[in-house]
């Protein structure tokens, strides 16, 4: 499998590849995501069906890979060899701009790492979420911070670039254990970083706990992660995500651009033609449909209308650089414009509008009046849209 680089016109281009690996060693308080633990013993099966849901999905030759979870680094090195060798097969012609390895610190190793660059990976996000290792415990992980640096070292040195993934608003968390957090990981020096407020989903331990998030905090920690990465020169591109520069994530920007992807693996989503669908969600179903030779359809929709210039809209208001209202949303959502520049949300340039630094902190405000019933999941919150996510649309 290659990677190469492209001109940045034809990345304006690309079809995303999203690959779903949904194995975990324990799932995570607060995720809700397609990922089970304790299943690893059905893996070959699982990539068996993913090469034949390959072989199924619309011909069409990718330029961005991103391999999501779950927790892809569970996998086995040889399993983690043969995902590869499958993609290869069923993409022979594909030379990648940009191949994503989402990974665990626990999970991933200085041989599964060598198999990584090898096979043409030249990112890899890996999970910090938190640098306490009492935070680290309470939220359901299994590393330490020491296993983080460990790997994140072994990265290094194999020459991929790296994104660090940080949770705000953990339950238990300070604004000094925040802070401490991420000055650790900016003195490491990645080429992104990620910071995603918490949110307790309907499916999630936490919710089951009755775990709620402190807002107040959250835009405390959220306004202090912005100063101290503009400080240390990363750009601030997305809500949630922040890159030196060169290093934006090619394959969400495409998300953000309501550009098209295809998504294998179970619980993914593709996005072709003006057609969007989702896979089934549970493990062993989504293996039998394809065991029988069928597409693990679960869902499909078109969106027509004002729903799907609704859809642009939100996506394109995520990028801190905005969109081009074309003539068709400008008047679809007249009124809504008008509100938002009005509430100090959105601003205006020309024909381009984007949100405020106000309404990069009340985002979720902004989007419902695009879509409604409005949808965490369709706003893609995730590195990968999961999510970044996705379960809706989070390939």
């Amino acid at each position: 499998m290659k990677a190469e680089t492209l001109d940045p016109a034809v990345a304006e281009k690309i079809v995303g590849l999203y690959v779903h690996i949904p194995f975990c060693s324990v799932k995570c308080f607060y995720c809700d995501f397609a990922a089970f633990s304790g299943q690893g013993r059905t893996a070959r099966r699982y990539l068996a069906a993913l090469e034949r849901e390959a072989g199924l999905a619309p011909k069409r030759e990718p330029g961005t890979l991103y391999v999501g979870g779950g927790t892809p680094s569970e996998l086995a090195a040889g399993e983690i060899q043969e995902l590869f060798a499958l993609l290869a097969r069923a993409y022979p012609g594909a030379c990648f701009q940009e191949v994503t390895f989402e990974a665990n610190p626990e999970s991933l190793d200085a041989r599964k790492l060598r198999l990584l660059s090898r096979a043409g990976v030249t990112r890899l996000s890996l999970g910090l979420q938190a640098a306490d290792d009492a935070l680290l415990g309470a939220i359901g992980r299994r590393h330490t911070v020491e296993d983080f640096l460990d790997v994140f070292r072994a990265a290094r040195q194999e020459g991929l670039a790296v994104n660090v993934d940080l949770i705000y608003a953990l339950p238990g968390q300070t604004l000094e254990s925040w802070l401490a957090g991420l000055r650790l990981v900016l003195g490491l020096e990645p080429e992104h970083v990620s910071v995603y407020g918490l949110q307790v989903e309907d499916r999630t331990l936490f919710a089951k706990r009755g775990v709620e998030a402190d807002e107040d905090l959250g835009r405390e920690m959220f306004e202090a992660a912005l100063e101290l990465l503009g400080d240390a020169g990363y750009r601030h591109y997305e809500i949630s995500n922040f890159a030196r520069p060169g290093f934006e994530s090619l394959h969400n920007r495409n998300y953000w651009r309501d550009g098209e992807y295809i998504g294998l693996g179970c619980g993914a989503a593709s996005h072709l033609n003006g057609e969007r669908w989702t896979s089934i969600e549970r493990l062993l179903p989504y293996c039998e449909a394809l065991e029988k030779g069928r597409l693990p359809k679960a869902e499909s929709e078109r969106l027509t209308g004002r729903r799907k210039l609704g859809e642009a809209a939100l996506l394109g208001l995520r990028l801190l650089e905005g969109l081009e209202l074309t003539p068709q949303l400008e008047a679809a959502f007249e009124g809504e414009w008008r509100e938002l520049r009005a509430e100090g949300l959105l601003e205006r340039e020309g024909s381009r509008a984007r949100l405020t630094r106000e309404g990069v902190f009340l985002a979720n405000r902004v989007f419902r009046r695009f879509v409604s019933p409005f949808s965490e999941e369709t706003a893609l919150r995730g590195e990968g849209l999961h999510g970044t996510a996705q379960e809706a649309l989070r390939p």
